[in-house]
């Protein structure tokens, strides 16, 4: 199965490492900030990789998987998590949603602001 979403950020608890796709560097630093803390946040305590990224049409999926040997990796702790996260930083991926479609898409979004 062939993925078209675009990878904001992630990271990763086996290579201790967090990415962020340069493509996206007009995001504010704060909020590029915000994204480095809860990516590594969410690898240190559910382990595995996680990841940020933008469908086509601008959603944010939250995306979290681990190697198949990993005994340490529990997905419906890394599911809750996933729901947590999307919960608690909904206003933060509304913006992104919006930043994808003003800045990628290219999209006039006059109509969202008036709401």
């Amino acid at each position: 199965m062939e993925s078209k979403n675009t990878v904001l950020c992630g990271a990763n608890a086996y290579e201790q490492k967090y990415y962020f796709n340069e493509q996206f560097k007009g995001i504010p630093e704060s909020i590029r900030d915000e994204l480095h803390i809860l990516c590594v946040l969410f690898t240190e305590e559910v382990g595995g990789v996680f990841v940020i990224a933008f469908e086509e049409d601008g959603s944010i999926v939250l995306e979290t998987n681990a190697d198949e040997d990993d005994i340490t990796y529990d997905e419906v702790s890394s599911g809750l998590m996933v729901s947590e996260v999307r919960r608690n930083r909904q206003e933060l991926f509304e913006a992104l949603r919006l930043y994808y479609k003003v800045f990628v898409l290219k999209e006039d979004v006059s109509g969202y602001l008036d709401e």
